[in-house]
């Protein structure tokens, strides 16, 4: 099942330059979902990171993995609804093992190893013709959307 960036932009809060996935390619509630991130040079990270070659920053892909794996947990969880938000909490096991480029198609692959009612733990892979160029453990937790603003204030 594909879904399109409108429907990406109803499920994610995220925005340009911030929203990193331009289409979800395939999904399999509760246990995979492959995004898509055309990396092209014209992204405003480029201009500082590194004038004359340039590279995506390790920490946007990674971010980027994050996003589709958002989109995993809201898609799984028929509880979800706009008053919810995922936040990212942590990362574990990360290593970049190549650079990505401008011109590069970034495949984005997140596998569910847990589950549960608030707390998601996913095995991201991220893809440049077919080689990992990074990959790492992520957990996300499920909170309401007033429970979020409680926690800003403190």
């Amino acid at each position: 099942m594909e879904i399109a960036n409108e429907e990406i932009q109803k499920i994610l809060p995220h925005r340009y330059p911030f929203l990193l996935i331009d289409r979800i390619l395939d999904f399999t509630l509760n246990e995979k979902v492959i995004g898509l991130k055309n990396v092209t040079v014209n992204e405003p990270f480029f201009q500082g990171h590194f004038p004359g070659r340039p590279i995506m920053p390790g920490v946007l892909i990674i971010e980027a993995m994050a996003q589709v794996g958002g989109i995993l947990a809201y898609k799984s969880a028929p509880q979800l609804t706009a008053k919810k938000l995922i936040y990212f909490m942590g990362m574990d096991k990360v290593k970049f093992r190549k650079p990505v480029v401008p011109g590069d198609q970034l495949i984005l692959e997140l596998v569910a190893l847990r589950r549960g009612q608030r707390v998601w733990k996913m095995q991201g892979r991220a893809f440049v013709k077919e080689e990992v160029v990074a990959e790492g453990e992520f957990t996300a937790a499920i909170i309401d959307e007033k429970e979020a603003l409680t926690q800003e204030e403190a």
